[in-house]
């Protein structure tokens, strides 16, 4: 539900690529993104809180699976109802799961995708119950209930340790250094970039945002500056759906006459 409401409340004309309304001046079209970024933050931690509550639960079933394969004899046998409530339970978490999955890809949003993962993990469990009841009523085996759980566990604990990490790693603003060193290898074919002075990727949510400062030509206008930046822009969105890309441009020592200033470069 968390993801939902995010990707319902952004008004994100910036970042689906569409024309800003042409009365909106830039600082209020600054201000409005650091908003949208802020709410792809939120929706980051909050991805990071599911990790953690799912690393919780797994702990919580494995012990309570350990527990029962120990004392297996204390285990009551239960009724046939259970099994069909454990088969309902299976279908609708699966039903659930599928829905948030395709929701999350297609709105690209983090917390509907690990609300997908939770509801997997759910599905599993209900799995899990539904044959361990299967095992009791018709084999009389009742340390089955114990080893399911110990084996939802782990999956719920493996599922809930990665999305921690990926969250983690999101938040401390760590990005792929081979996916960088892709995106600088484009920057720097694009005609008029001379060199490519910094580049940092982010990500905000499952947003992609790029901040680069490039090196143009000294004596280049402003028009041809800018021409160069939409270019950039354009081309990074078109090859890697990155939605919002800042450019700064620094003059090219190699292009400066003057060499007291060429030296402060």
């Amino acid at each position: 539900m968390i993801g939902i409401h995010i990707a319902r409340d952004i008004d994100d004309d910036d970042i689906a690529g569409m024309a800003p309304l042409p009365k909106l001046n830039m600082s209020q079209r600054g201000n409005d993104q650091r908003v949208q970024f802020t709410r792809f933050r939120y929706e980051t931690v909050f991805t990071l809180v599911t990790g953690v509550v799912m690393i919780g639960i797994a702990i919580s079933v494995i012990s309570t699976g350990i527990i029962n394969l120990w004392k297996p004899d204390k285990r009551v046998i239960p009724e046939p109802i259970a099994l069909v409530g454990a088969g309902i339970a299976t279908v609708i978490m699966l039903i659930v799961w599928y829905l948030n999955r395709r929701a999350g890809r297609k709105l690209q949003n983090a917390a509907l995708s690990a609300s997908a993962q939770d509801s997997l993990s759910d599905a599993f469990t209900s799995i899990g119950t539904l044959i361990s009841i299967s095992g009791a009523l018709i084999f009389k085996i009742t340390w089955l209930d114990g080893a399911t759980s110990i084996l939802v566990g782990l999956f719920i604990l493996y599922s809930g340790f990665k999305i921690f990490m990926d969250s983690s790693l999101n938040l401390v603003d760590y990005f792929d250094p081979e996916v960088e060193e892709e995106y600088r290898n484009v920057v720097l074919s694009i005609p008029g970039v001379a060199h490519l002075s910094e580049l940092k990727a982010h990500y905000n949510g499952n947003i992609v945002s790029l901040d680069i400062v490039v090196m143009v030509d000294a004596k280049m206008s402003v028009l041809d500056s800018y021409r160069i930046a939409e270019n950039i822009e354009r081309i990074m969105h078109h090859r890697f759906g990155i939605m919002d890309t800042d450019v700064a441009f620094i003059p090219d020592p190699s292009s400066i006459d003057d060499d007291e200033i060429k030296d402060k470069f």
